[in-house]
C-alpha cells in the first residue's frame, strides 16, 4: 500500500539528490520486497533520473493506489485506514509538486539575476 509508494519515492529521491546511504537504501528495498522487480510506477520511481520523471511516476502510482482502494468493500474495516493513506499520499504528491515548482522558479530567477548582473557589469 502507501508504504510501497513512499519507499519507492524515497529511493528515487536518493538517486536524484545524490544521497548515498546504503542502510536507508536497504531499508526501503526491504519495504518494497518483491515489488521492486515488477514493472510499473514503483520500479520506475526507483530508477528515475530526474525530478520530473520521479514526480510523474509517483502520480501514476497514486492512480493505482486509488483504484485498489476504490475496489475495497464499503463495509471493510480497513477502508478508513486506506482512505487515510490516500490523503497522506496526496499530500506528499502536492509537496513534491511544490518543491519541483520552487526549483523551477529558482532556475528562472538565476537566469534573471545573471542578466541583471550583465546589465550592471557588461561583459
Amino acid at each position: 500500500m502507501a508504504c510501497h509508494e513512499l519507499a519507492a519515492l524515497r529511493l528515487g529521491l536518493m538517486k536524484v539528490l545524490g544521497i548515498e546511504d546504503e542502510a536507508e537504501k536497504q531499508h526501503e528495498l526491504k519495504e518494497l520486497g518483491d515489488r521492486i522487480n515488477c514493472e510499473g510506477p514503483l520500479k520506475s520511481m526507483t530508477q528515475a533520473e530526474d525530478m520530473a520523471k520521479l514526480q510523474k511516476f509517483f502520480s501514476v502510482s497514486l492512480v493505482d493506489l486509488q483504484e485498489m482502494v476504490s475496489k475495497t468493500a464499503a463495509d471493510d474495516p480497513k477502508l478508513a485506514y486506506y482512505n487515510s493513506l490516500l490523503v497522506l499520499t496526496k499530500k506528499v504528491e502536492q509537496e513534491l509538486s511544490s518543491y519541483y515548482k520552487n526549483l523551477e522558479n529558482l532556475y528562472s530567477d538565476l537566469d534573471e539575476v545573471h542578466h541583471y548582473l550583465h546589465e550592471l557589469y557588461p561583459a
